[in-house]
Order: C-alpha cells, then sequence, then structure tokens
C-alpha cells in the first residue's frame, strides 16, 4: 500500500488534515502491520498514517522496551484529559530535534481498534504525550508548532537548512 519512507520536516504533506477511516478493512489492517513495521524499524514509539503519506486517521504506538504493548487508534479522538505535564519529545519526521513541550498530564481517547471494534483508552505520563503528538499529526500539526519563537532558537537541529526551516515553522 506504501513505500515505508517517514516523510521528513519540511514536508508539506506533513500539514495535511487526515481523512476518517470509512470502513476497518484488509487493506486498514494491511496498513497497520505496515505502520507498525515502520514504527519499531525507525526506533519510534508512536507513528501516524500522515507521516509516511497516507492522510487517514490513524495512529500505532510502543512505549513499551520489549515492543509488545501496541496500542492502535483509528479516527481517534480525545474525549477527556486533564492536569498538565512536561515532557522531552522528539519526532521521526524531524530527526535529531527535541524539545520540552507541554501537554495534558493524562488523557482519554475514544476510536477503534485495529478490528474495527469501538475502544475507549485512558492513559497518562509518556503514553498520553506521545498519543497527544500522533493526533497532532494527524490534524497537519508539528510538535514544533507547540514551541514560541524563542524556543525554536535554542534548538540543535542538524542542518542549516533545518533551522531555516523552524525559524518559518515558529512565524504560524
Amino acid at each position: 500500500m506504501i513505500g515505508g519512507r517517514i516523510l521528513q520536516y519540511p514536508d508539506p504533506r506533513l500539514r495535511t488534515v487526515a481523512e476518517p477511516v470509512v470502513e476497518v478493512n484488509a487493506a486498514i489492517r494491511s496498513l497497520i502491520r505496515e505502520m507498525t513495521g515502520i514504527m519499531y524499524a525507525a526506533g519510534g514509539i508512536g507513528l501516524a498514517a500522515t507521516q509516511i503519506d497516507v492522510h487517514k486517521r490513524i495512529v500505532v504506538a510502543d512505549i513499551s522496551t520489549t515492543r509488545d504493548q501496541l496500542h492502535v487508534l483509528i479516527n481517534p479522538v480525545i474525549v477527556d484529559h486533564g492536569g498538565s505535564a512536561a515532557l522531552g519529545e522528539g519526532c521521526l519526521s524531524i530527526p535529531d530535534v527535541y524539545a520540552r513541550i507541554r501537554r495534558a498530564a493524562w488523557v482519554t481517547l475514544r476510536g477503534l481498534d485495529g478490528h474495527g471494534r469501538r475502544r475507549l483508552l485512558s492513559c497518562d505520563g509518556v503514553l498520553a504525550m506521545c498519543l497527544q503528538h500522533e493526533l497532532d499529526h494527524l490534524n497537519g500539526i508539528l510538535f514544533i508548532d507547540h514551541l514560541d519563537p524563542k524556543q525554536l532558537e535554542g534548538l540543535a537541529p542538524k542542518s542549516r537548512r533545518q533551522t531555516h526551516a523552524l525559524r518559518r515553522a515558529g512565524d504560524n
């Protein structure tokens, strides 16, 4: 279905708002398997379909060190949240850039699992942060969009081109 390539910032396709999945069928299940493999191979803890140029509302996440606690959410929506926490974040689409981002400390999400069954997931800590990050991707939002221009200046991007792109992002 896809080539397995993770889009890299500043690719404009990362700003595409994903469309809802209408039916969880064999093609969607295959996409989920491919997304999971890509996420694990890249050493990530979460991946949104948008990051691989598939603009469907699907995220996968696994924060476990054993890589055996996969969460799949299709058409996810945050239905409740609370508290405030800031953790260091990075992104497979913006390699070598990390920043502390303030988000809700806990969230409850509603969506479908990989078989099309309704799912309600309440979580906190790293998983809550990860899922909020991935849901942002589905809405065309990157973690650097949560930073002010002064914070962007303090990041250590890997190239001058990326520094220029981060500055432009800070103007949004």
